[in-house]
């Protein structure tokens, strides 16, 4: 199953929505510099603080999804996945840093069946019948 793991761009369009709450004085200086013209908005400079502090953490990243044995991007886990592994007598502990997504015509009966463990971080999509279905095994 390891050929439907995509790699995710770095400005992919699929995105998760982050609230934060910064002091006036930052949230000043962000102003500050949009008006300058350094960055075209708030978000604009957020997205780029955090990706040049993840550039100068990708080591620490990197050694932590190998010890964790965790895989990087998008995963899709469809029916016929899910059929695969019952059908091998098998159970999956998923381990995710990125997007995991549990397809809409995934029964929770075949979720439990098949689902040992899910930990993502990131984001997981799956419907909410499924989601409060394996509530118990989200990490």
């Amino acid at each position: 199953m390891k050929d439907n793991v995509h790699k995710l761009r770095d400005k992919g369009g699929e995105s998760e929505k982050i609230t934060i709450n910064l002091g006036y004085v930052d949230l000043g200086r962000v102003d500050l510099l949009v008006q300058e013209g350094f960055y075209s908005n708030r978000t604009d400079f957020i997205r780029t603080a955090i990706r040049n502090q993840l550039a100068i953490e990708r080591e620490a990243v990197t050694q932590s999804i190998v010890r964790h044995t965790l895989e990087l991007g998008l995963r899709d886990y469809t029916s016929a996945d899910l059929e695969a592994v019952r059908a091998a007598g098998e159970r999956l502990d998923i381990k995710i840093v990125g997007l995991a997504r549990i397809a809409a015509d995934v029964s929770p009966e075949l979720a439990l069946a098949t689902i040992e463990s899910i930990t993502v971080l990131g984001a997981l999509h799956a419907s909410a019948e499924l989601k409060s279905a394996l509530a118990e095994r989200i990490r």
